[in-house]
């Protein structure tokens, strides 16, 4: 039995193994084991992970200090709040995260009665630590893009306490031809700073969620935002030019391949 439990080379290999895993990843892989329990520093960064997300969950969103980083680069932005008049009122009735507080709907349709090209959202969702982290980043290198093709680009809408769909509402109030959504994800246990861009053409309140196109992930641990801003720049284009989102338009391979190898 003895012999049994020793260490042997295969179990020395397989260390190593986990380790390099490890490295690789932020997911919770190769963690170990102490008899038939986690190691202590397992347990630990669990729980330190858990609290992580917890707290993105529950976290105020800025939306004054992203309008002020926004304004430094040329953006001006608005901001409104979901139907959900709190944090947990949102949490329970995702329908009200959905659409516009009355006063901020009246207020959002005197703003640009000529309409624009794009619409932005930027939204809280599930981790307003993935949009005060990412936001202005991805942004920052989208607008470049944007200003080349020459696009015009409406004022950044932000939303308190609002899903994804809470965009199709504010593209069809800007009169926008198709509008962008930054919101923060659901956090994980190896995440809670992801952000999410989903892509709609011809935002009405309606729209289905195969209606939209979406890139996740976007993180310095993940996409990070320069290259997500290449891939929504390319979406946008196609989206554009073929009058569609959604199912209907497929990210090409060979294109984003040859776009990420030029970054």
């Amino acid at each position: 039995m003895a012999k049994d439990l020793a260490m042997t080379d295969a179990a020395r290999v397989s260390r190593e193994t986990n380790t390099a895993l490890t490295a690789l990843t932020d997911a919770r892989v190769g963690l170990g084991r102490v008899g038939a329990s986690m190691p202590t520093a397992e347990v630990l960064k669990f729980a330190y992970a858990h609290a992580r997300a917890r707290d993105a969950v529950h976290a105020d969103f800025d939306a004054d200090a992203l309008g002020a980083a926004l304004a430094a680069i040329g953006l001006e932005s608005v901001s409104a709040r979901s139907a959900a008049p709190d944090r947990m009122t949102y949490l329970r009735r995702p329908d009200l995260g959905r659409r516009l507080a009355d006063a901020d709907r009246v207020r959002l349709d005197a703003l640009q009665a000529e309409g624009v090209d794009i619409g932005i959202v930027v939204a809280d969702g599930l981790s307003a630590t993935a949009v005060h982290v990412n936001a202005v980043p991805f942004l920052a290198a989208l607008l470049q893009m944007l200003r080349s093709a020459g696009l015009t680009v409406g004022p950044v809408a932000f939303v308190q306490n609002a899903r994804v769909a809470v965009g199709d509402e504010i593209g069809a109030l800007l009169r926008a031809r198709l509008v962008l959504v930054l919101i923060g994800e659901r956090p994980g246990l190896s995440s809670a700073d992801s952000l999410g861009v989903y892509l709609t053409h011809g935002p009405v309140p309606g729209r289905s969620d195969a209606e939209r196109n979406c890139i996740s992930n976007i993180r310095e641990g993940g996409l990070v935002p320069p290259l997500a801003a290449r891939k929504a720049m390319w979406l946008v284009s196609e989206s554009l030019r073929r009058q569609l989102s959604g199912v209907a338009l497929k990210e090409e391979e060979a294109t984003l391949i040859g776009t990420a190898a030029d970054g």
